[in-house]
Parts: C-alpha cells; sequence; structure tokens
C-alpha cells in the first residue's frame, strides 16, 4: 500500500478502535464515517475518492461484534449502498469484509429488504478481483452460509457461480487452496433439503470438477466431501438423481488417491439408501470397488498404524452395511476378506480405528440375534467358526497386554457406542461365548494355555478360563470387564511378562494354528 494511502486509513483505522456503536459514528459527520458524505465523495464525476467511503467502512466493520442485530437505521442504508459502490480493489476488499462481518444481522434483516441476493452478486466480483478481494470474499461466504442458511433459496445460483470461479478461475484468476476451503465448508451451512438438492443436480458439473481438479488435496477433499455429506444428510432421498454420479465419482478417486474422506461420505450414502431397492446396483458396485480397494491397502499391522484414517473410515462403512444393507454385503466374497482384514488390525494403537474394526466384529456376531439378521445365521457361523480360533487368540492378545491397560478403565456400555477398547474388546469375547458357546470356551482354552506359567499361576488361568465361561453363562459385562481387567494387570505386571505373553499369543501371525491341550 502506498504512502499517501496509509495517511488516509490510518486516522480511520485508529477512529475505528475507539468508536463503541454506531451511534458514535453517526454523531461525526464532519468525518468520512458519515456514509452519506463518504458516498457521495466516491461518486464525485471531477475528482471520485474512494478512500473516504472505505474507511468508513471500515469504521463500521471494526464494531460489528457491539451492534444489535435489531439495529435499523444505518446498517439499512449501508447495506443499500454497497451494490452501488465501484469495484476498487482496495474498497472491493473492505466491501466483503463488512458483508461477513455483519452475517448475523443481515440473517436478522427483514425479508422485504431483499438484501441477501446483491450481497452474494458482491462476493462473485471480489472472488475474481484479486488475491486479496478473494480471500476477503471467501471468509465472507464461509459467515453468511453459517448465519443466513435459511435465506438461500433464492441465492444458490449466486453461490455456485462462486463455486465455479473458485475452481475453474474465470478469466485465468484461481482462489488460493485455503480460501477455497471456506467455500466448500460454506456450502455445509445450506439445510433446505429440495432447494439443496435441485441445485447439487444442476451445479454437479461444477463440483465434479473440485473432485477432479483436487483430488490430491486432502484438506480440499475432506472439506467438499463434508459438504456432499450434509448434503446428502439434509436432502436424504430427494438427492437420488445425483448421487449414482456422485458415488461414482468417489470409488473411482478413491482408487486412485486413498481419500478416507471418500469412504466416510460412502458411509452417509449407506445409510441413507441402503434399504433402497433402487440404489442396490450401485451401493454393490460401490461396496465391491471400495473395500476391494481398501484389504490391498491393509495387509498387516504396519499397514494399519500407517493409514489409522483409512481403517478407521473402512470399518465405520462396513458397520453401516451390516445394518443398513447387510443384504448387498454379508452374502459375498468381500465381507468374509474384511473379516480376515480386521483380524489383521485388531491390535491398531489408534483408539478410533481399533473401535471401529471392534465395533465390526460385534456387529458381525450380533447379526442373527437381530430382528432381521436370521437368515445371515449359516453364513456368518461359518465364517466365525473357521476363525475362532485365531480371533479369540488374537482377542486375549490385545486383552493382556496388545492394547494400553488404560482403556479397560474408561466407559463400560459398547452398547452405548463405547469409547474404549477394552471394553469392546471384552464385548467381543462375551459375544463370542454367549453366541459360539462350548466352541469358544474351546478356542479360549487353547489361547490361555499358550501363556507361560512365568506369567500366570494355573491358579490364575483357572480364573481366567472361567471368567470367560461365566461370560458364555450370562454375567453382566461390567462384571465380566472388572475381571478381564484383573487377568490384564497380572499379564502386564512388568515389561519382562508382558513380552512373554505376547510373544506366546503372537497377535499378528493370522496363520499361527494352536495345538489343542488340556488345563
Amino acid at each position: 500500500m502506498g504512502s499517501k494511502q496509509q495517511e488516509v486509513k490510518r486516522p480511520w483505522r485508529t477512529f475505528a478502535h475507539c468508536s463503541c456503536d454506531l451511534d458514535a459514528l453517526k454523531k461525526c459527520p464532519d468525518h468520512p464515517a458519515s456514509i452519506d458524505l463518504a458516498y457521495g465523495s466516491c461518486n464525485n464525476e471531477q475528482n471520485p475518492k474512494w478512500q473516504p467511503v472505505e474507511a468508513a467502512l471500515f469504521c463500521i466493520q471494526a464494531i460489528a461484534r457491539s451492534v444489535s442485530i435489531e439495529e435499523r437505521e444505518i446498517l439499512p442504508q449501508v447495506m443499500s449502498l454497497l451494490p452501488c459502490l465501484p469495484h476498487h480493489e482496495q474498497l472491493l476488499q473492505t466491501v466483503c469484509s463488512t458483508i461477513g462481518a455483519f452475517s448475523k444481522w443481515i440473517d436478522a434483516a427483514p425479508a422485504e429488504l431483499s438484501i441477501l441476493p446483491p450481497l452474494v452478486d458482491i462476493l462473485n466480483k471480489g472472488m475474481s478481483t484479486s488475491e486479496d478481494t478473494a480471500a476477503a470474499a471467501s471468509m465472507a461466504f464461509k459467515y453468511i452460509c453459517e448465519d443466513c442458511r435459511r435465506k438461500f433459496s433464492g441465492s444458490l445460483d449466486g453461490l455456485f457461480q462462486i463455486y465455479h470461479i473458485a475452481i475453474s478461475g474465470v478469466g485465468g484468476y484461481k482462489v488460493s487452496s485455503e480460501d477455497s476451503l471456506h467455500l466448500v465448508e460454506a456450502l455445509s451451512n445450506v439445510k433446505q433439503p429440495e432447494v439443496v438438492a435441485e441445485a447439487v443436480y444442476r451445479y454437479w458439473p461444477t463440483l465434479k470438477s473440485i473432485f477432479d481438479q483436487r483430488a490430491w488435496d486432502t484438506r480440499t477433499m475432506e472439506s467438499i466431501c463434508r459438504s456432499c455429506k450434509f448434503a446428502v444428510r439434509t436432502c436424504g432421498r430427494v438427492m437420488g438423481m445425483t448421487i449414482g454420479a456422485m458415488l461414482e465419482e468417489i470409488q473411482t478417486l478413491y482408487q486412485q488417491h486413498k481419500q478416507s474422506c471418500f469412504l466416510y461420505l460412502s458411509s452417509e450414502v449407506i445409510k441413507i439408501f441402503g434399504s433402497d431397492p433402487s440404489c442396490a446396483g450401485y451401493l454393490t458396485n460401490l461396496i465391491q470397488i471400495l473395500f476391494s480397494h481398501t484389504v490391498q491397502l491393509l495387509r498387516t499391522i504396519q499397514d494399519f498404524t500407517a493409514r489409522p484414517d483409512i481403517a478407521d473410515d473402512c470399518y465405520l462403512l462396513a458397520s453401516r452395511c451390516i445394518r443398513y444393507c447387510p443384504d448387498l454385503f454379508i452374502p459375498t466374497e468381500m465381507f468374509q476378506r474384511l473379516v480376515d482384514c480386521a483380524m489383521a488390525g485388531i491390535t491398531i494403537q489408534h483408539r478410533e480405528a481399533c473401535k471401529s474394526i471392534l465395533s465390526f466384529l460385534s456387529d458381525v456376531i450380533d447379526l442373527p440375534n437381530s430382528s432381521d439378521g436370521g437368515q445371515y445365521r449359516k453364513v456368518i457361523n461359518t465364517i466365525i467358526l473357521h476363525r475362532g480360533a485365531t480371533l479369540t487368540r488374537i482377542m486375549i492378545a490385545a486383552l493382556t497386554g496388545a492394547l494400553p491397560s488404560g482403556r479397560l478403565e474408561e466407559f463400560i456400555v459398547l452398547l452405548e457406542k463405547i469409547r474404549a477398547k477394552h471394553e469392546t474388546v471384552s464385548y467381543v469375547l462375551l459375544s463370542l461365548s454367549r453366541v459360539f458357546g462350548e466352541n469358544m470356551l474351546n478356542w479360549a482354552r487353547e489361547s490361555i494355555n499358550l501363556i507361560p506359567p512365568q506369567a500366570l499361576t494355573d491358579a490364575e488361568r483357572l480364573r481366567f478360563f472361567n471368567t470367560i465361561s461365566d461370560a458364555a453363562s450370562g454375567s453382566s459385562l461390567h462384571t465380566i470387564t472388572d475381571r478381564f481387567g484383573e487377568i490384564s494387570d497380572v499379564c502386564r505386571r512388568n515389561k519382562t511378562v508382558q513380552d512373554l505373553v505376547q510373544s506366546a499369543l503372537r497377535p499378528h501371525d493370522l496363520t499361527f494354528t494352536v495345538v489343542p491341550q488340556q488345563m
């Protein structure tokens, strides 16, 4: 900024910090804070000056938080003048910032003023003028979308035009990646199902261009997937016209860029559309493609540790499939592969990823006993019986040292969305014991017998087995968890003992076969 311009702006920036409300500005008719006077100087044909009106707007913007949303004297005049101002870069930047600063007032303004549409047009202009104006417009766009979402029915054309400018770069100009995030996040705030569904359908080519051009950019993809997730949640099945194209896009890009946000967007789609027979075709294809690619990424515990975000969102999606479209998922070979994959990742140290994996296994075990799950009993029993010994060994290893001990003492109830790993471990063991009875007890006996006597005495070993046996008989989860905690403490009382236990149980070896022994 030039020195002369600095001299013009500095006094009014200082004045802004000294002003406490609009009344103070209103009482200063000899200063550029008088909007009418400042606007007049801006439109002087012989010697137009934009600086006074810019300074006045800056003053008003600076006290925005202290202005009541009920103010009806000055702000209506200000907002009506903004579309009439020249588009000088510095002035436009301040105009955009002023719009954002008064987003809550704009939302509360009387409907008959029809303030919002012309302001969106101003932001549209700001997006394509310069980097500074685009930054101000992006932030203002975010604020008005958050605060004025109920008023957007007449402004969505303008909003998507801003999107188009941000991504395609009209006139060779593009919004920075950082500022584009404000735009993408802002769309999440518009909550009118029919209006949003029609707009997403109409402007899908623009949204697709964001996916295609920024698929490598994790932050942008997370923002646009979050926006799409909220759009799906807001619109529900009203969005059916676009959902097929959206799913085709994300399943293609997931294979190329491995962004976990594509998985959580798919989870929301499954939740809304999973039970819709008309969507079965492309949902089946989605499940196949996303899961087949994921199991290739997650082969070992090291793979899980490197990509906990993929593991977390993959098994959240898998649980959604069990709940909302089991007929498209359970009978497939991919379901079995995901169970095997889950067993490899049970001992991941990442809290949320571990929770998602173990919740998935709990959902698998519990499904046949649900009201509509009886038809899947044979398939699931076959899968679990074939893998039960290995699954039990891994779960016992997790309980006795492969997962952090602190998790055992956290919240207990899985049925209320358990947050801790060990309660989930306890619940999976509980489910296995109650569903698979004698088989589970045999698997547990074989695994417990692997633990060397330096770690567990015969009495402790028997108490461990009896805890699992009591679980099969119907003891409460709370009681069982406490008793598992006692055994867990014994098995990790020092590093030497813990290492002995884990070396014996070998939780990361899925091919290890236990030789049956008597306890």
